[in-house]
């Protein structure tokens, strides 16, 4: 958790500061870590200007009916840091919604995994696009899931 606790940064002041600062400020505790991140266990670990890395664990209460982590959470954490990436690029003042993504299932997750990282990396940022990737591997660098984002940016 973060040191400010969970909630989100108000948006008059988050159109002050471009993405990265509101990211590192995230990651440093000097804003608040997200409300879904708090549900699904997971937390900003590195930031970096198109780059940023998140940690989570998986559990048991997070299963789907077949006894494994559900997909959805993997698809969460890659749409988040997808996005995030994105958004570590953008100048104050503007704000980004995801228009479309594609998510790749490698291997599945149970709470025997361990913890394991979701990685985001920009591909492409215009004036009103971006698209970025995105990877998620477990503690010993195996693939278990990828996919790509295509978002929209505009003005907040």
């Amino acid at each position: 958790m973060s040191e400010a606790g969970y909630g989100v940064v108000p948006i008059e002041q988050a159109r002050t500061m471009d993405g990265l600062a509101l990211f590192k400020g995230i990651q440093e505790g000097r804003f608040p870590a997200p409300p879904i991140s708090r549900a699904l266990g997971f937390r900003v670990t590195e930031v970096e200007l198109g780059r940023v890395a998140f940690q989570y664990t998986p559990v048991f209460d997070h299963y789907n009916p077949l006894g494994t982590v559900h997909g959805g959470i993997a698809a969460t954490l890659l749409d988040s840091v997808m996005g995030c990436c994105i958004h570590s690029t953008l100048k104050a003042g503007f704000g980004f919604t995801t228009l479309e993504i594609k998510v790749n299932y490698v291997r599945a997750m149970t709470d025997k995994t361990g913890p394991v990282k979701a990685e985001g990396r920009v591909i492409n940022v215009g004036a009103r696009i971006a698209t970025s990737e995105g990877k998620l591997y477990d503690g010993t660098g195996k693939l278990l899931a990828h996919g790509t984002t295509t978002c929209l940016i505009f003005p907040i």
